[in-house]
């Protein structure tokens, strides 16, 4: 079974838009998808229907499956380690390295693990998302916004990978509201990494990520 590490730029910057596109595509395509985000503050347990593991349920077209998507749930809309300790409970890598390798361990074509935050958010008191995907071995498709000041963002977030040996299957481009052009934006990104392709997402809930998976399917 293969296996994607979903990670962002930085927060809010349409990791689930991209994923959820990304499994319905790949669904249209016959493939076995599943979807496993490891920990998630700001979740509402009164009202989830517009948390990411909602959504990426919904995307899966499988409601049921949000406790089983996202096992560590917490109120505070703060990094987890800080939403995890207002509720007494303390997050460790080792656990959520656990529960990843769980989740990979079912029988999938394609296993989309989504990060909290960017890539150097805390996830503990000690660990950031590129700890736990270091921890992992998996190939990142990196999310990044389109706003003023991305290319910094992806050029930094990229230089920390590499660092640590993680391959980059994709890099997506997802369009931020109120910035610049989206496609000007991605061409001048280009003009600085060429190693990786480039793809685009329009900030539209019909956008088909077919490209994208295309590309994905045939092997990272």
């Amino acid at each position: 079974m293969s296996a994607l590490f979903v990670a962002g730029t930085g927060t809010d910057v349409g990791k689930t838009h991209v994923a959820c596109a990304l499994i319905r595509a790949l669904k249209a395509r016959g493939l076995a998808v599943d979807a496993f985000k490891p920990v998630v503050s700001g979740f509402d347990p009164a009202d989830p229907s517009g948390s990411d593991p909602a959504r990426l349920a919904e995307a899966l077209g499988d409601p049921a499956a949000l406790p089983r998507i996202s096992p560590r749930r917490y109120r505070a809309p703060l990094a987890p380690n800080l939403a995890a300790r207002l509720e007494g409970d303390v997050l460790r890598i080792d656990d959520l390295a656990a529960d990843c390798r769980a989740a990979l361990a079912g029988a999938h074509d394609l296993l989309l693990v989504e990060g909290a935050g960017g890539v150097m958010s805390p996830l503990t008191d000690q660990a950031t998302n590129l700890d736990l995907i270091a921890a992992l071995d998996l190939p990142v498709l990196l999310i990044a916004g389109s706003y003023l000041g991305t290319i910094s963002h992806v050029l930094t977030a990229l230089i920390a990978l590499r660092a640590r040996g993680v391959r980059i299957a994709a890099i997506v481009m997802s369009e931020s509201l109120d910035a610049p052009d989206l496609v000007q934006t991605a061409d001048a990104l280009r003009a600085f990494e060429r190693e990786t392709p480039i793809f685009l997402a329009p900030r539209d809930e019909a956008w088909d990520a077919g490209e994208l998976a295309d590309h994905l399917a045939k092997g990272f």
